[in-house]
């Protein structure tokens, strides 16, 4: 069966200098992929190479089979609404209720009339418990309400294929294991796909079926499987101290 998404030696600069190379990486339906690294690794860039914010500088990315890259601008706008996007900040418009930022992705990308749009977006509002808050503007919500509101947005129109940016960033223990709950329902709900960069170890542990891990310092991927898995059999120093917590050896000096 034909990947959901498949990223093919994945080779990211902006101009001269390279922010990664050799990244490859497949996406099967149901799963969730975790992009981990330390910061300044290029997690939040290849998240914009896959939305199709970026071009590669070479390589490959391709949904259902199709590459991206090499398709016009109607194959590009039909696979884009494939995509649901959850931003750190969770973007929503300020100037909207919760109830009309929701409603945004099912008027542009379905042909449900306005009463179905409605009903779907309450619906989808109930799944991630803020029904009650349909009518509130953005500011009135706390972090976690925001996240969980973005969450709404991204999954109103039933995208095959999440992309949820550091969605645990900001907020407090108990909020953030709440969406990981949440992002766990969903998947078995939807059936859709997640991609998520986060450096968030408990959301990492909990939820993520795969991952591919991405190193600042050689600029290249280090190691590829489940965070549980590599937390617990990675040889890699790096993946070893990020996934375990623990500070690296410093290198002693070599004097000549």
């Amino acid at each position: 069966m034909t990947p959901l998404l498949a990223v093919h030696d994945l080779e990211m600069r902006f101009g001269s200098r390279l922010i990664q190379a050799g990244v490859s990486f497949t996406l099967e339906r149901g799963c969730i992929f975790a992009v981990m690294g330390g910061s300044g690794c290029g997690k939040s860039t290849l998240l914009k190479h896959l939305i199709g914010l970026l071009p590669p500088h070479a390589g490959r990315i391709e949904y259902d089979g199709v590459d991206y890259w090499k398709s016009g601008d109607a194959e590009r706008q039909r696979l884009r609404a494939g995509f649901g996007m959850l931003f750190q900040s969770a973007a929503l418009w300020s100037s909207m209720s919760v109830l009309d930022n929701v409603l945004l992705p099912l008027e542009r990308q379905t042909t449900l009339d306005a009463r179905q749009r409605e009903a779907r977006a309450r619906e989808v509002l109930e799944w991630v418990g803020l029904a009650e808050h349909a009518g509130k503007a953005p500011s009135e919500l706390s972090g976690g309400m925001k996240k969980r509101a973005g969450l709404a947005r991204a999954i109103a129109a039933e995208p095959p294929l999440l992309f949820l940016d550091e969605p645990s960033a900001g907020l407090d223990p108990i909020s953030s294991v709440r969406l990981d709950e949440l992002i766990l329902d969903l998947r078995e709900r939807t059936g859709a796909a997640v991609v998520m960069v986060s450096h968030e170890l408990p959301s990492l542990l909990a939820i993520a079926d795969d991952g591919i891990f991405l190193d600042a310092d050689s600029r290249r991927p280090i190691a590829h499987g489940s965070p549980r898995r590599l937390r617990d059999d990675a040889q890699h120093p790096t993946v070893r101290a990020f996934l375990r917590r623990e500070t690296p050896a410093r290198q002693t000096p070599v004097i000549s």
